[in-house]
């Protein structure tokens, strides 16, 4: 399907605004009235009106009584958006957004990993199954092994049934991208197959406590590699990512 000019057109104008407005580029000089943003990027008054109204849903932007259109304090942004998360963990590296983004995967993916095995059919096993299979040829420089362990992360997501965890795909997606080139540079070496292997066996023979209890296991051994880098690590990973 392809996607209307008009709506090609806002979305790049909140891409470029959204990423202004995480790295402080209005701090100081406050954000620009819908006809300043038209002259400045070309566009028209109704596109820059939806990407305003896009960004103001995301919690960036908010309309004050005589202030007009302001950027709100970080601490009102939603996290939980994946542009807003990608923006941030792409404004520069940061230890503990990694950090607090993993402890948020440690809630989340063990309980996945039971219901999966609860409620997975056919389809949804064969799903994890693939994603396990393109992890092992990524790993003989067949596929992408940032793509295939994601993808591996997410047909367990929606294997759970559960609406709700299918809806965090993009979430994970999004921070996974970064999160997984981050901490493989620095342990020098991709996702243990054998430990998603272990998961997708316990998911298989329905055992749900062996799936969570190995999916923490994965999950535990990110946070303590994110949490022991140091700065020097950071550094590093941020020049390479410029």
């Amino acid at each position: 399907m392809r996607t209307q000019p008009g709506l090609s057109l806002t979305y790049g104008l909140v891409e470029q605004l959204g990423q202004a407005i995480v790295t402080g580029e209005y701090a100081k000089g406050g954000f620009p009235t819908e006809g300043e943003l038209s002259k400045q990027f070309g566009a028209s008054r109704t596109v820059t009106r939806e990407a305003v109204k896009m960004l103001t849903a995301k919690g960036l932007l908010s309309a004050r009584p005589r202030h007009g259109t302001v950027v709100e304090p970080e601490a009102e942004w939603n996290m939980l958006d994946p542009d807003v998360l990608r923006w941030l963990l792409e404004r520069k590296f940061s230890l503990r957004l990694l950090a607090d983004f993993t402890e948020m995967r440690m809630g989340i993916e063990p309980t996945a990993a039971a219901l999966a095995a609860r409620h997975a059919d056919e389809a949804g096993l064969e799903e994890i199954r693939k994603g396990l299979r393109r992890m092992k040829a990524a790993a003989e420089g067949e596929d992408d092994p940032l793509s295939a362990d994601i993808a591996f992360h997410i047909a367990i997501l929606n294997a759970t049934k559960n609406p709700f965890y299918r809806e965090l795909h993009e979430l994970v997606n999004t921070a996974l991208r970064i999160s997984i080139r981050f901490t493989n540079r620095i342990k020098g070496r991709t996702a243990s197959i054998p430990s998603h292997e272990d998961v997708y066996n316990a998911i298989a023979a329905r055992d749900c406590e062996r799936a969570a209890a190995v999916m923490r296991e994965i999950i535990v051994d990110v946070l303590e590699l994110i949490r022991a880098a140091s700065p020097a690590t950071e550094s590093e990973a941020a020049r390479r990512e410029a």
